[in-house]
């Protein structure tokens, strides 16, 4: 029912309210409205060290999602009570996607965005592991971001296009 958005860095200057405005419309497309979730927004340390204890991989990153339920991709969670109407946590390289869109010339708050749809997504058990599982998230991805463009007149897109 609530997005709860913790800004956990100081090294990128942030707007919290657009980005709670989109991650409660991407949770409505994907027809989680009634689940609450985290997103945090994370400085290059946290990133790291959670990346190095969940994924062995001791290094910052974009976007790390933390289901709180194991669902099949495409299936919503069947909670048993108020207290299991979670979806989960995600937490955004704020620091890390920052600096990404420096690099590459991108417009940070939009790919934040998309980077969180990307989050939600895994929560939800989309996986990207194997061809066919990264089109079914990437058709996901492309679905929700489709419904927050019609309803804010963005253009976003995801950003895993050519992940195989």
């Amino acid at each position: 029912m609530s997005v709860a958005l913790r800004n956990a860095q100081r090294a990128v200057a942030l707007r919290r309210a657009p980005l709670r405005r989109a991650v409660t419309i991407l949770r409505a497309a994907l027809g989680a409205a009634s689940f609450d979730v985290g997103l945090v927004c994370a400085g290059n340390g946290l990133m790291r060290r959670l990346n190095g204890e969940y994924r062995q991989r001791p290094e910052p990153t974009d976007v790390l999602s933390f289901p709180f339920h194991r669902v099949v991709a495409g299936e919503l969670p069947q909670p048993r009570c108020r207290a299991e109407y979670n979806l989960g946590d995600v937490f955004l390289g704020v620091e890390f996607i920052h600096q990404q869109c420096r690099d590459f010339g991108e417009d940070f708050e939009s790919v934040l965005v998309v980077t969180a749809a990307h989050g939600l997504c895994h929560l939800l058990g989309y996986q990207h592991n194997t061809k066919p599982e990264w089109q079914q998230m990437y058709e996901k991805e492309e679905q929700i971001l489709e419904e927050l463009n019609r309803l804010t007149g963005s253009r976003l897109r995801p950003l895993t296009a050519n992940l195989f």
